[in-house]
């Protein structure tokens, strides 16, 4: 008998377990990947994130990895500076907001879970299936052994489904959703060791994504210590209406991407001292994405049945929420399954009820994206750059940026 089994071990299952662990509850993870790899490309987590990754002991791991960025800065597409706001510890917060890598969190998330728990706790090459029908008070978990194709079960107390996007749990809970729904905006993505600009702790924004966008920020304390930076960057190109379903391809944070199709959106771009198109020359591997989430849900879960991170709620990559707001989720679902002990379904009910509308919120807002309507007014107005952006912008209107 497993007490909470947890499918998916992304940074919201991994979480999870050891929020789970931290409250005396017995936790499995299984995940369908054959070996968990250091994959993705950068991530932001917000101070809100950062405190709770902190209270279960990850502080000083974190530290040590990624970079703590000190501003904020909205850019026009010609390197004009249009609106700039201190963040982390520097606007006051008492956790600092960290860049890193992505793989690299997840990492120091596996490794904590592994040296906590034990070896036993994380089943790789392991995939949720289904349920079968219920023993007692126990669900019988159909599970499918990747490399021997046999299905095998297992009982449990409770399961959460944190197998992101493609969720095979949302999947049984919900059925017939049908695929991501797409916003026209396609991504590019990539990593590169390169040197320090902008001051070496700014999370730059330039361009507006109704045309083209870039955000550029560093992920890499050791870098940094070397007098180096590991830039992460993120290109938007938003495509004609008629375009996207033909352009939308699969929603696959693997998925290859070439230079030669979004190196054309940026031909001339200079932000500061920063290069754009050598930046991208520049990039080993480049991933290509569409931007992508899925509407609210009006319930996670049923019984002792949840989702959580990606699963419950996929958002569009704005305003560094995705993550950090898995984070939360795996914390407080920690937190009421211990208050709630040992009436699980009570507890998976009191985390839903905490998290889901303010999850949901968020989804709404990343698509309302206030920010982009001005960005998209300074493009339209000043074309060709300006000197001072009072002159293109109203004041009501720079404080929407904020």
């Amino acid at each position: 008998m497993i007490d909470v089994l947890v499918a998916g071990a992304g940074i919201g299952g991994l979480t999870a377990a050891l929020g789970l662990h931290a409250a005396g509850i017995d936790v499995r993870v299984v995940d369908a990947v054959d070996e968990l790899r250091p994959a993705g490309v950068g991530i932001n987590l917000l101070p809100h994130a950062v405190r709770e990754l902190t209270e279960l002991g990850l502080g000083a791991e974190l530290a040590a990895t990624a970079v703590a960025p000190d501003s904020l800065v909205h850019f026009d597409r010609h390197g004009n500076r249009i609106w700039g706001e201190p963040r982390g510890l520097a606007v006051g917060h008492h956790w600092p907001q960290y860049s890193l890598h992505r793989g690299a969190l997840q990492l120091l998330l596996l490794d904590a879970v592994r040296d906590r728990i034990g070896d036993h706790a994380v089943h790789t090459g392991t995939a949720f299936v289904r349920l079968a029908e219920r023993e007692g008070a126990a669900l019988r978990v159909i599970l499918r052994d990747m490399a021997r194709g046999r299905e095998y079960a297992v009982r449990a107390r409770a399961l959460v489904g944190a197998d992101g996007l493609h969720s095979a749990v949302r999947a049984m809970l919900h059925p017939g959703e049908g695929p991501p729904l797409w916003n026209g905006i396609r991504m590019w993505r990539g990593v590169v060791e390169w040197h320090p600009v902008l001051g070496g702790r700014t999370v730059a924004i330039a361009g507006s994504n109704t045309a083209a966008k870039l955000v550029v920020y560093p992920i890499s304390r050791q870098a940094q210590e070397r007098g180096r930076a590991v830039l992460n960057w993120v290109a938007e190109v938003r495509f004609p209406r008629v375009h996207r379903h033909a352009m939308a391809g699969p929603a696959d944070w693997n998925r290859s991407g070439r230079l030669s199709d979004v190196l054309p959106y940026y031909a001339g771009w200079r932000i500061g001292d920063l290069d754009v198109p050598a930046l991208f020359a520049a990039t080993r591997h480049i991933l290509e994405y569409p931007m992508v989430d899925r509407d609210p849900l009006a319930w996670w879960g049923r019984g002792p049945v949840t989702l959580l991170g990606d699963a419950a709620h996929p958002m569009y990559p704005v305003g560094s929420n995705g993550c950090s707001q898995a984070i939360l989720d795996a914390c407080v679902l920690a937190r009421c399954l211990a208050y709630a002990s040992p009436d699980r379904e009570a507890g998976l009910r009191a985390y839903e009820e905490a998290r889901r509308e303010p999850a949901n919120a968020v989804v709404l807002a990343n698509r309302d994206m206030p920010a982009e309507r001005v960005l998209q007014a300074v493009a339209e107005r000043a074309p060709e750059g300006f000197e001072r952006v009072e002159d293109v912008l109203t004041g009501e209107e720079l404080g929407a940026l904020g």
